[in-house]
């Protein structure tokens, strides 16, 4: 959802008008459209060179997880985590774009995790998995899109990250 969809939603929930700070925090959404456009392009236009670097960053840090009996060992197990490493990419970009974590909450936080205990796949490893599409990607934005693509790369990290309650 975007801060344009919350603010007004929760205005109407409220039955009010937006506030001064509801109105500015829509202001700056609109100031940094052509940024986040920017990113969400280059972070598409690259996705097969980040996924393929994180990759390699991940089976050099987890040899393991590649070889016989690791989650991504085999042709099929290995292309099935390089499609996860690409939808979570695309999430980040969902987030960027909409200016909000939400989407990458509602749409991938959760259930991925829920998903990943139930099929025996370390969680900690798709956590260091996104810490290297972070790395692979941010290497390709300039530092002041990187500092702004950061925050979504982090909470997804952090959503990895928590133990899972069942």
């Amino acid at each position: 959802m975007t801060v344009v969809s919350q603010v007004i939603l929760q205005a109407d929930d409220e039955l009010r008008y937006p506030t001064a700070g509801e109105l500015n925090s829509i202001k700056d959404f609109f100031q940094t459209g052509n940024q986040r456009v920017r990113i969400a392009s280059i972070l598409s236009e690259n996705e097969k060179k980040i996924v393929q670097e994180a990759s390699k960053q991940l089976w050099q840090k987890h040899p393991d997880y590649i070889a016989p009996g690791g989650n991504a060992y085999g042709q099929r197990e290995r292309a099935l985590c390089l499609r996860d490493y690409g939808w979570y990419l695309r999430l980040i970009t969902y987030g960027v774009l909409s200016g909000s974590k939400d989407p990458i909450e509602k749409i991938g936080v959760i259930g991925a995790r829920e998903m990943y205990n139930s099929l025996g796949v370390p969680v900690t490893g798709m956590a260091d998995a996104i810490r290297s599409l972070k790395k692979a990607a941010l290497g390709l934005l300039t530092d002041e899109d990187a500092a702004e693509a950061s925050a979504y790369f982090d909470f997804l990290i952090q959503g990895m990250s928590q133990p899972y309650m069942m």
